[in-house]
This record gives structure tokens, C-alpha cells and sequence, in this order.
């Protein structure tokens, strides 16, 4: 059950669950996972660059981190264990901002992404020390920097960040910083 994920149906509901190793291929079932943003004492917004050892979408920036919830695991103690696996870092303040964020995705591999991902926000507290074989690069940017970087070259970032930055007001609904 450690590394378990929560397969849903396609109306949320919870149907089961599957070893994470099994679940991301070319048909991957809906299941729940959250994606969480982070922002520094200073207001600066945390993105990462995925691991090049990543199933999906390997080298591409993306948001802080996202992660699954184990069974009977609240998304508050998914996220705090998440920060410190993948980034070594202690979260506060975890809030949600999109809770019905939802999205379907295929990378450049064939590899699929179907998850309800209510998506968080939360505040550093303390540095960050990446998991090599989860984040091969971090930067701290401000909102508008990453905002013109989405709108300049969205392929660059991954979609799930692309989608999660119109809910969360980075970019303007007609895409521009």
C-alpha cells in the first residue's frame, strides 16, 4: 500500500488502487494525485525541472512538485511528505487554490497523464535540497517572469502547469503575461 495510488471513476469517486509503478503508461486510468506551488518568504514562486529520469515528461519545468496521495492520506500530509522526499523542504501555509482541477495529457513518449489533481499552494520554510532523481534543477522567479516564460514558449513547462496558471492568475485569460 506504500506507493499506492486512488484509482477514481470517472465521476471522482474512488474505485480502488494500483501500485504507482504501474499506473503512468499509454492508458493510464484516472486516479488522484495534487500538484502544489510554493512561494518564498519573499513572495518569489518555486519551479523545478523534472528529472530526466522521469517517467513523463522528463526535463521540462513544472510547478514545485505534485505527488499522489496514499490511501487515507489527507493532502495536507501527501504534500508535506512530498516537499521533503522530493526537494527536502518543509512546507507551510498549505491552502487550497484550484480544488476541481482536472486534466488529461500525453507526452512526446506516449506517456499518459489522467488525474483529478486538486491543486495547493504552500510557503517555503526553510531551504530546498532536491531529490536528484526527482528535480534536476530548481529557480525562485516572479509571477510575471514565469507568466511571459508560459506565454512565450508554453511547450517548455509542462501542461498541467500551462493549465494550472490561468486558475491561479498568472497568465491573463487571453494568454498574455
Amino acid at each position: 500500500m506504500g506507493d499506492d495510488v486512488i484509482l477514481l471513476d470517472d465521476a471522482g469517486n474512488a474505485i480502488g488502487t494500483a501500485p504507482k509503478t504501474s499506473v503512468h503508461t499509454s492508458d493510464t486510468p484516472l486516479h488522484l494525485a495534487f500538484s502544489c506551488h510554493v512561494t518564498g518568504p519573499d513572495g518569489r514562486l518555486l519551479v523545478t525541472r523534472r528529472s530526466l529520469a522521469k517517467t513523463a515528461w522528463p526535463g521540462v519545468w513544472t510547478n514545485a512538485f505534485c505527488g499522489h496521495p496514499r490511501p487515507g492520506e489527507s493532502f495536507e500530509d501527501a504534500i508535506e511528505r512530498h516537499a521533503d522526499r522530493e526537494l527536502g523542504l518543509r512546507v507551510t501555509a498549505i491552502a487550497p487554490a484550484i480544488p476541481g482541477f482536472r486534466y488529461r495529457a500525453v507526452d512526446p513518449g506516449g506517456i499518459v497523464e489522467n488525474e483529478v489533481c486538486p491543486v495547493y499552494t504552500a510557503t517555503a520554510a526553510g531551504p530546498v535540497r532536491p531529490e536528484p532523481a526527482e528535480v534536476m534543477d530548481v529557480a525562485w522567479t516572479e509571477a510575471r517572469d514565469l507568466a511571459s516564460a508560459i506565454a512565450a514558449a508554453p511547450w517548455a513547462f509542462s501542461p498541467w502547469l500551462v493549465l494550472q496558471a490561468r486558475g491561479l492568475d498568472l497568465l491573463r485569460p487571453d494568454g498574455e503575461p
